[in-house]
């Protein structure tokens, strides 16, 4: 029997797998800069391998690949003809995935994210906001998905425009804040303050995603998880951000000496940046022994990189079997049948 979203924090740490959109740029399936899905249309199995490579990597949703598939980014690229057609296929195609989960069916998420069009001294764009959370909610609600995840908002205000239009659909609602360099929200919230008031307001789940690595994110999980008396989310992205450079916007590479084509390395040249899975294993301990209910990993996430997360709090993956196991490498391994020639040789390699 399926547990619901609300049903399986009560039961334990929620994992939940992001990343999609680098991780298709990567593939060879999305474009950098504009980062619209239209994966989803141009080409399907190439998305549903994607959700069925993080689920089986120990991801309890199937979260459909929407992030900026919104009528302001339609726009831009001039295809708002192919915004319905587009969400419903996400959607569709993440279902589809979640009921191949050999042990219980994956919970299918909606996702609706920051618009980049959100001004609160302009009625005009907070109202075309309403409207287009509206519209893609109500595709969300009649595809039957388990829940909304609303992301990656800066500004309070747009998130709370969300949970209000989640809500009219009674749906449970997950709401994370990507946070930028100025360590407060755009319009001058604390991000702990704005996470209370969303939980008080009826979010389910309340928290930060992506913008910035565990380093740099951390710090305001724990002031979210004292602030917070329900559930709290943390989603960051892989990379060592620092005090500095709090977000991968400006990470500098002191490696590099080739010519960047935004001078920055975000978002095509982070490659040297990652954080290795054990940094990763110490993140999902250290959030998940704080009372952390909704991990996962965001932008630049990998599959291996999320089955570390999800066995570091305790879980054992589908394909855990893969798992790193040393004992039979030809060179470091300790099993007794390898070459001790070879083996006693790993010093000098």
């Amino acid at each position: 029997m399926k547990r619901s979203l609300e049903q399986r924090l009560q039961d334990g740490p929620v994992i939940c797998g992001e990343g999609y959109l680098f991780e298709l740029e990567r593939r060879g399936y999305l474009q950098a800069g504009s980062f619209v899905p239209e994966v989803a249309l141009d080409n399907p199995q190439a998305l549903k391998q994607t959700y069925r490579d993080y689920m089986l990597a120990g991801s309890d949703v199937v979260l459909a690949f929407t992030y900026n598939a919104h009528r302001e980014k339609m726009r831009i690229i001039g295809k708002e003809d192919l915004l319905e057609p587009l969400n419903r296929q996400a959607i569709r195609l993440a279902k589809e995935v979640a009921q191949e989960h050999p042990e219980e069916e994956a919970l299918v998420a909606g996702n609706i994210s920051n618009t980049n069009l959100f001004n609160p001294d302009d009625p005009e764009a907070v109202k075309s906001v309403r409207n287009m959370f509206a519209e893609m909610v109500g595709w969300c609600k009649e595809e039957g998905v388990d829940f909304i995840n609303g992301e990656t908002y800066y500004y309070y205000e747009e998130a709370k425009i969300a949970l209000e239009e989640i809500q009219k659909h009674d749906l449970p609602a997950v709401i994370t804040f990507g946070m930028m360099g100025e360590n407060v929200l755009r319009d001058g919230y604390t991000v702990e303050e704005a996470c209370r008031l969303l939980q008080e307001q009826g979010a389910l789940v309340v928290g930060m995603n992506c913008f910035r690595g565990p380093a740099t994110m951390q710090p305001y999980i724990e002031k979210i998880r004292a602030e917070v008396d329900g559930y709290v989310g943390a989603l960051p992205i892989p990379y060592r951000t620092s005090e500095e450079h709090p977000t991968f916007f400006n990470l500098p590479d002191g490696g590099c000496s080739c010519n960047l084509p935004t001078e920055t390395t975000f978002p095509t040249a982070l490659d040297p940046l990652y954080c290795n899975r054990y940094e990763l294993a110490e993140w999902a301990k250290a959030s998940h022994d704080i009372g952390v209910n909704f991990l996962g990993l965001c932008c630049g996430a990998s599959p291996s990189m999320l089955r570390e997360v999800a066995e570091t709090v305790g879980r054992t993956t589908v394909n855990s079997t893969y798992s790193p196991n040393m004992e039979k490498h030809f060179l470091f391994g300790t099993d007794k049948s390898l070459q001790p020639h070879i083996t006693s040789y790993k010093t000098k390699a």
